[in-house]
């Protein structure tokens, strides 16, 4: 098989000679050997095609369905999304039937399926998945096996019974879960203040529903308070066969691609959350599938966000968008106390404000959460005595601080693109102390302590959530991870340094520090509570922090949307990152196909090893990546970067 330009399956025909066939070592002969016989049986036979779940193909081949199949029952159970196993190249693989009661060419022998697994993906997300491969550039066999139960599953249970969904006052946002003629989805501004459990009800109300949340903690504090209200409740992709039995499915960013028997509605929360973003090839986003699923199912699709992204704004239109009251959006998130350091000694001054004294004490209630996106200890150094940065002489990278865990052992530099170690010693002038210019969340963590004068708990991605749970520590430091694994209220939230969030390098830097003060402001709760989010600036007018401080996402939506529009990018344009070790070769043929000198197609480049293609919009950006023939070896095709 191979992918057209409009993702389509093509066959290719099994034609290996029967005795070149070798039994995988360990691999139990399931009615193989009767059916490799040089002459045919008389009848009719039935063929199916199967996509293999192979990496390395992107084929799909025929083959037959064994006699004994439809004597025993199996033959009644194989369909379109079966998984099976197959004979390929010698060697038994998995896969998948991707279409049935094929006609092959007539004088070809084909090999016969090796055994049925069990239930696959639908018909439906089958087509889904040819979908998102060509949009994002991919193989469907990786979008197949996300959307494949994680275990063998063989039958599915009864259908839940009828269930009664607690009743609701009548909200603003009601209107959004009407259906719209052109499959358009709708999106619902909610303040992060305000619980979204009367959203996920209504979404239960309709029927069978698919409700996406950005993380694993997130889904697993929805499904639990959805169980209390009485609503069957199924965790994609852990109870893949309940699910497709029916009832509500809840999941993170696989859950877009869970069975549910009969869609009724789709809710996607937080669609904003960069964590619905697949980092492996294909780059999907999981809130474009939730909205192309529920537009061929013709059911509403609800986007939430307490700060929508312009991509959803833009597909959804203006009368496709549900705002609450100033009043109502205001009391929806808390008081924002911005602290200007333009004022300030940028090195003699230090990372702490004198202001965050008694806050760090504990003065405005526990717990306080400060944060910092940096890690380790030191990430810029510069000698004490001369002042000149402490850099890597060979890949003039800047040297950070390691400190060994041994008690006696003494401080390092260390160089963080080969990891190679020197002493502490400046080229400059040969002195020995240094001068932390910008520190990591490990060392912040040290000077906490001392400035609060109590434990400090320290929290990165590495974190068991669970461990903090029981924590009665009432002073928090850590990289964005620390707002994501604390699952409780706090009184006070501490950015740091959120200037390096509004300068970052990145295209999508803007809207990542908003969603960086919503997540916060979620832990924080709406502004009846008391708490209160804390900003270190030296940018107190940045667009960003104006539309926090004014509780009005509104600001940074326009400003954002202009930017976008005058630069090409998404919604406005298609963005794909090229790396890896043949991407070189890669670019090459592209510089020479015929798509590249179409309008608006630009290429930039390379930076870092990598190069930028961006086109007037995703359908003209995915043809000319797959008109180009992909050299053997290494190559990464990131359509719509997260981080570019």
């Amino acid at each position: 098989m191979s992918v057209g330009s409009t993702g389509e399956i093509r066959p290719e025909q099994g034609r290996l000679a029967f005795d070149e066939v070798e039994p995988a070592v360990g691999e139990p002969e399931v009615d193989v050997a009767p059916y490799e016989a040089a002459v045919p049986e008389e009848g009719p036979k039935r063929v199916v095609r199967v996509l293999p779940d192979v990496a390395a193909v992107s084929k799909a081949f025929d083959y037959l369905v064994p006699e004994a199949w439809s004597r025993d029952g199996r033959g009644e159970r194989l369909g379109i999304g079966s998984r099976v196993r197959i004979i390929l190249h010698g060697r038994r693989v998995a896969g998948w039937v991707v279409d049935d009661q094929v006609e092959p060419p007539p004088g070809v022998a084909l090999r016969p399926l090796s055994r049925l697994s069990g239930l696959g993906p639908s018909v439906e997300l089958i087509d889904l998945a040819r979908w998102a491969a060509h949009r994002w550039v991919g193989p469907v066999a990786g979008l197949l096996s996300t959307a494949s139960p994680p275990t063998m599953v063989e039958a599915l249970g009864s259908p839940p019974h009828p269930w009664t969904v607690p009743a609701t006052d009548d909200r603003w946002y009601d209107e959004a879960w009407r259906v719209d003629p052109d499959g358009r989805p709708s999106v619902v501004r909610l303040p992060p203040g305000d619980d979204v459990l009367p959203l996920v009800l209504e979404a239960a109300r309709l029927g069978d529903a698919l409700i996406l949340a950005p993380t694993a903690e997130a889904v697993r504090r929805l499904a639990g308070r959805l169980r209390r209200t009485g609503v069957p409740v199924s965790v994609a992709p852990r109870d893949w066969a309940r699910a497709a039995a029916g009832g509500v499915v809840v999941g993170a960013r696989a859950g877009a691609w869970a069975p549910v028997r009969d869609l009724r509605a789709v809710l996607v929360l937080d669609e904003h959350d960069d964590a619905y973003r697949e980092e492996r090839s294909p780059t999907w986003n999981a809130r474009d599938v939730a909205v192309e699923r529920a537009r061929r199912a013709g059911v509403p699709c609800v986007l939430v966000s307490s700060n929508p992204s312009v991509e959803s704004l833009e597909v959804a239109g203006p009368e496709r968008v549900s705002v609450p009251s100033r009043s109502a959006e205001r009391i929806g998130w808390p008081v924002v106390d911005l602290i200007d350091r333009r004022t300030d000694d940028a090195v003699r001054s230090g990372l702490f404000s004198p202001l965050l004294v008694s806050v760090l004490r504990g003065d405005g209630g526990d717990p306080v959460v400060c944060v910092l996106n940096r890690k380790g200890r030191s990430r810029l150094l510069a000698c004490n005595a001369c002042g000149v940065l402490a850099r890597c002489e060979v890949h003039d990278a800047a040297l950070v601080e390691d400190r060994p865990a041994g008690v006696d052992e003494m401080p390092r530099l260390r160089c963080p693109v080969d990891g190679a170690v020197r002493p502490v010693v400046c080229d400059s002038c040969g002195g020995t102390r240094m001068r932390n210019l910008r520190a990591g969340v490990n060392r912040v963590r040290e000077e906490l302590e001392a400035l609060a004068g109590r434990p400090v708990v320290e929290v990165t991605a590495e974190t068991d959530p669970a461990a903090l749970d029981g924590a009665h520590a009432g002073l928090f430091v850590g990289t964005e991870a620390v707002l994501h694994r604390i699952g409780r209220r706090v009184a006070r939230v501490i950015f740091l340094d959120f200037d390096q969030e509004l300068l970052a390098p990145r295209m999508r830097a803007a809207d990542q520090a908003m969603a960086l003060l919503a997540r916060a402001a979620h832990l924080l709760g709406p502004r009846s509570t008391g708490g209160r989010l804390i900003v270190q600036t030296r940018q107190p007018d940045h667009e960003v922090l104006q539309a926090v401080l004014h509780a009005d996402p509104g600001r940074l939506a326009v400003a954002e949307r202009e930017r976008r529009e005058i630069l090409g990018l998404a919604p406005f344009g298609a963005l794909a990152r090229i790396s890896g070790a043949v991407a070189p070769a890669f670019m090459e043929r592209l510089a020479a196909a015929e798509g590249r000198t179409a309008p608006g197609i630009e290429v930039m480049g390379p930076r870092d090893d990598a190069w930028l293609v961006r086109a007037p919009d995703p359908v003209a950006l995915s043809d000319l990546l797959r008109s180009v023939e992909r050299p053997p070896g290494r190559l990464r095709i990131e359509v719509d970067p997260a981080r570019a």
